[in-house]
């Protein structure tokens, strides 16, 4: 079966990169940084994103207390800057290590996959 661009497909796709966004996020915000710069580190590093995506969630994270802001006025136009919380840098720890044991995890159930060859 060969894989063609749907909207069930786009849907799944979504979801498998939703929580990797807010992971990309909280390790990025380590050090400081602003919607539109995160934003542009994201998409460098592969993680698209649309900016109605990245502000709610940044949002979010700032109200669950993994996410501290700051409004840094020196500039013409103000800017709220984001950095990760303790809470969030313990928390991207932890998603870190067990993204790495699902991406084993993955990774073992693809090798041990037949191939078109052997079915």
């Amino acid at each position: 079966m060969v894989w063609r661009m749907s909207d069930t497909f786009d849907i799944h796709l979504q979801e498998l990169r939703r929580g990797t966004v807010v992971l990309a996020c909280l390790q990025l915000l380590r050090a400081p940084g602003y919607g539109y710069g995160l934003l542009e580190d994201l998409a460098r590093h592969g993680f698209v994103t649309d900016a109605n995506t990245l502000y709610p969630l940044l949002r979010r994270l700032e109200k669950q207390g993994f996410l501290t802001s700051e409004w840094n006025t020196d500039e013409a136009r103000p800017r709220k800057f984001y950095r990760s919380s303790a809470a969030g840098e313990q928390l991207a720890d932890t998603l870190t290590s067990e993204w790495r044991a699902l991406t084993g995890a993955i990774a073992s159930l693809t090798a041990d996959a037949p191939t078109n060859e052997e079915s």
